[in-house]
């Protein structure tokens, strides 16, 4: 990417289950969200794999991508991530092969280290507290499969041999850009909610960077929240409400807070800390989001944008959806 072209812009539903709602419904909505994001032009919709959070319902990562792949035609579609630790690399070899086989050219496999979830959690799925260590093997274990040339003698992940489906290394430390750079993989960095090292690791990615069979040269993708609406007034009304439900969401409350309790919570030191995991946050009218954007990707020096639309409401996030591809010319425009 030249820094005078605009970045790629894709897309990351969290697939977000409202206290009003049910998880058919976010899937609804998730559908719904890859065909307008189909539709304006962008590149791809992730999904990420969390357990145990009521307002996220994207845990069955990969069933989550066939259902939506059913009902769009041309987007990719993929995990972003997989937490490789909580699987073999043979099941989801096994998983992202089918996925591949039945939606040819259009799946991608973003991979992270971490559980996605509470050490609790992590003892009801039966994940060994050391697996992380094995991330760097697995993930040679999990490609080797991919391309047919199992590391394993005698096993080998059917339907999945040959569909070579990409591979991506998620992170928001320095280890998964070593990781990347050293096996010549594309890195995305979890800048949306993990803002801390995100310049540092992309600078370590890049010099690193070893050319593969699988990639040339260096491919970096960061996330970045994005509320674009019609007004700055209506785009930061919308941030303070995401605010005052992420807030509640990660303190574990018992109930539904009123705006007043959650005002006062995000005013806390906890709160403070929480609100600073969305620091890369472009919250405004089109224009303001388009600025925020381009200086995001130049300074942080990544070829493509994962963006988020966190808006509580379903025609929040698709009208945030349109107005960031207006701006940027994506086609299909009203």
């Amino acid at each position: 990417m030249t820094f005078a072209d605009d970045p790629t812009l894709s897309i990351l539903d969290l697939a977000i289950v409202r206290s009003d709602e049910t998880p058919r419904q976010a899937f609804a909505n998730s559908v719904a969200m890859a065909q307008r994001a189909e539709a304006r032009g962008y590149r791809r919709v992730w999904y990420a794999e969390h357990h145990n959070m009521s307002s996220i319902a994207s845990s069955a990562t990969s069933v989550l991508i066939a259902h939506v792949a059913a009902h769009t035609e041309t987007i990719r579609l993929g995990s972003g991530g997989v937490m490789l630790p909580n699987h073999s690399p043979l099941v989801i070899a096994e998983q992202f092969g089918t996925l591949a086989t039945l939606h040819p050219g259009r799946i991608d496999l973003g991979l992270g280290r971490a559980p996605g979830t509470d050490q609790m959690t992590m003892r009801a799925m039966r994940v060994d507290p050391m697996a992380s260590d094995r991330f760097p093997q697995d993930v040679q274990e999990l490609q080797a499969y991919l391309v047919g040339e199992s590391l394993v003698p005698g096993v080998e992940a059917v339907p999945s041999a040959g569909t070579d489906v990409p591979l991506f290394i998620l992170g928001s430390s320095l280890f998964g850009a070593q990781l990347a750079a050293e096996l010549g993989l594309a890195y995305g960095f979890a800048s949306h909610f993990a803002p801390g090292s995100l310049v540092q690791a992309v600078e370590l990615y890049r010099n690193r960077f070893k050319p593969s069979e699988y990639l040339y040269e260096p491919y970096a993708i960061a996330g970045v929240n994005v509320i674009a609406a019609d007004t700055d007034e209506d785009a930061e009304a919308q941030r303070l409400d995401v605010n005052r439900r992420r807030v509640a969401r990660f303190l574990r409350m018992p109930r539904e807070l009123t705006d007043d309790e959650a005002d006062e919570l995000l005013a806390s030191p906890q709160g403070q800390g929480i609100a600073q995991m969305t620091h890369y946050t472009a919250a405004g009218s089109p224009a303001l989001v388009k600025r925020y954007l381009n200086n995001f990707a130049k300074e942080a020096d990544v070829d493509e944008l994962i963006t988020v639309h966190p808006s509580q409401k379903l025609d929040q996030r698709l009208r945030s959806i349109d107005l960031t591809a207006d701006v940027f010319g994506y086609p299909g425009g009203v």
